[in-house]
């Protein structure tokens, strides 16, 4: 019950605690609850599954107030593709760049592809990341020559030169495909922007289509 407490006092870790802890306030109510979930055997793994995300938060390093506010949208938005690929991304930043930089890039196809499922909107599955955004800036007005406002057509356009940076990234750096001999290896700070480029992103995305789906 201590640990417990001491838990749900950290604000930016509860989101990421399984159920049986936010719900049961004590030893023999948790008893009750794993009784009816699972068999004894499964038990053992039913309580690690349920850890897996809280672990990947704490373990993940430097997390930040951008960060955390990304996360947040990102969980209300899409508790499957999108947040897992964000997650996925944060944990593996400072330890496996190669693998972020994939992360980094699959969050931001997964984004497009769920606000495109959205309204309906067809796109080729098979289709790259710049072509995917394209498709999504223009369904929700984001295009640079949808724009007259010259400070607009600047910032947007510069919206679509990360996309596609970051399509380069992970095409020349992640582990996505083989490398010779004298490829270049991606640093830690390399995937810190990338996932960070790619969260800032997909949480623009996220927050615009929200906005734009409110309007009557």
């Amino acid at each position: 019950m201590t640990l417990r407490d001491a838990a749900l006092g950290f604000h930016d870790l509860r989101p990421y605690l399984p159920d049986f802890v936010t719900t049961c306030r004590d030893g023999s109510q948790f008893w009750g609850f794993i009784q009816k979930r699972c068999h004894y055997a499964e038990r053992d793994a039913h309580i690690w599954k349920g850890f897996e995300k809280a672990f990947a938060y704490l373990e993940s390093s430097e997390q930040t107030p951008a960060a955390n506010e990304i996360t947040q949208v990102l969980q209300v938005f899409d508790a499957s593709h999108v947040y897992s690929a964000w997650q996925k991304a944060l944990a593996r930043r400072s330890t496996d760049p190669e693998a972020a930089l994939t992360s980094a890039r699959t969050l931001l196809e997964s984004t497009c592809k769920h606000i495109l499922d959205g309204p309906g909107t067809a796109y080729d599955e098979t289709a790259d990341l710049p072509d995917l955004y394209s498709a999504v800036a223009k369904a929700m007005k984001l295009a640079p020559s949808q724009h007259t406002e010259q400070i607009f057509k600047q910032v947007l356009g510069g919206c679509h030169s990360v996309v596609q940076g970051l399509g380069a990234m992970r095409n020349r750096l992640s582990d996505a495909h083989g490398k010779g001999a004298t490829a270049y290896r991606p640093q830690p700070r390399h995937a810190a922007l990338a996932v960070n480029l790619s969260g800032a992103m997909a949480m623009f995305l996220v927050e615009t289509f929200e906005a734009r789906r409110a309007v009557p």
